[in-house]
């Protein structure tokens, strides 16, 4: 099994008592540049950045950085290399970021958090050597990396012991692709955290100031419920915030992935992902890929 049909499958689990795969953590990607940005005890967490072509150090651009889905158990950050390649190709520095999973690290959603907040966290302080915008840094993922980067959108805390909290963990804009983002009692993923559900569910850590967003949602996914989604929507609005939202018909859980339907509703995210950084002044032109 190669290493681009591995999110596909990953991402489809239908609940989180899913048969969990083990995958060895990656130590490279083709074409992007590989940083350590987190060691916990003998855990080395790494990032994978595509800079665009002629990209220099003295250079200011926005970056992205996106969260692999499967359910907090799996998963490779291999499945939003195609979107990183893309947002590198229109100018921005964009990569995939491992983090610790149940599989391989017998971990809880509270550490997947604490990872993505360091990803962000990480990219911000080494801005100046990277070439990167500080006060332009997006989060995105999809399924339950969609709510890793949510979270590090919404919740307070959560922040890993030793880090300089003096250096934002917040992104600037968030791109989430059908994410969890609801774990109270009657959502995704309470099982997990249970009584600590208020501490981690992005939608009940919603406050002024929450980053820009956009969600991308089929109306037939099984995890995530449309209404879910527009509450969200309604809540981040109630507070002055952005929140467009993005309904495909008829699709399912993981349907923006490469591999579905032909690409077809990569494309069309893709694309519409890149409006949205063109509205927040991020990107120039018109998206270069089309629906």
């Amino acid at each position: 099994m190669t290493h681009k049909a591995l999110p596909f499958f990953l991402l489809l689990f239908t609940s989180m008592h899913a048969e969990k795969k083990t995958l060895p953590s990656l130590q490279s990607i083709k074409g992007a540049e590989t940083h350590s940005y987190k060691i916990v005890g003998d855990v080395e967490l790494r990032l994978f950045l595509f800079k665009p072509a002629g990209h220099k150090p003295e250079d200011s651009r926005p970056a992205a950085v996106f969260f692999f889905g499967g359910g907090w158990n799996g998963g490779t950050p291999t499945q939003f290399e195609e979107h990183s390649k893309y947002l590198a190709s229109r100018g921005m520095i964009a990569g995939v970021a491992d983090y610790r999973v149940n599989s391989r690290h017998q971990t809880t959603p509270f550490e997947c958090v604490k990872d993505g907040k360091s990803a962000v966290r990480w990219l911000r302080t080494n801005a100046k050597t990277l070439g990167i915008d500080p006060n332009r840094i997006a989060a995105g993922g999809g399924s339950a990396g969609g709510h890793v980067a949510a979270a590090t959108g919404t919740t307070q805390g959560l922040e890993e012991e030793g880090q300089d909290l003096n250096v934002s963990s917040i992104p600037n804009a968030l791109l989430l692709f059908n994410p969890v983002y609801d774990n109270g009692p009657d959502g995704y993923g309470y099982s997990r955290v249970k009584e600590r559900w208020q501490e981690i569910s992005p939608m009940h850590n919603i406050r002024t100031g929450a980053p820009p967003t956009i969600v991308f949602l089929g109306t037939n996914d099984n995890l995530i419920p449309v209404a879910t989604a527009k509450n969200y929507k309604k809540k981040m609005e109630e507070v002055g915030s952005r929140c467009d939202l993005h309904l495909y018909e008829n699709q399912a859980h993981g349907f923006f992935n490469t591999g579905k339907a032909g690409g077809q509703y990569y494309r069309a995210t893709v694309s519409e992902m890149d409006k949205f950084l063109i509205s927040l002044g991020w990107l120039e032109g018109e998206p270069t890929i089309k629906p």
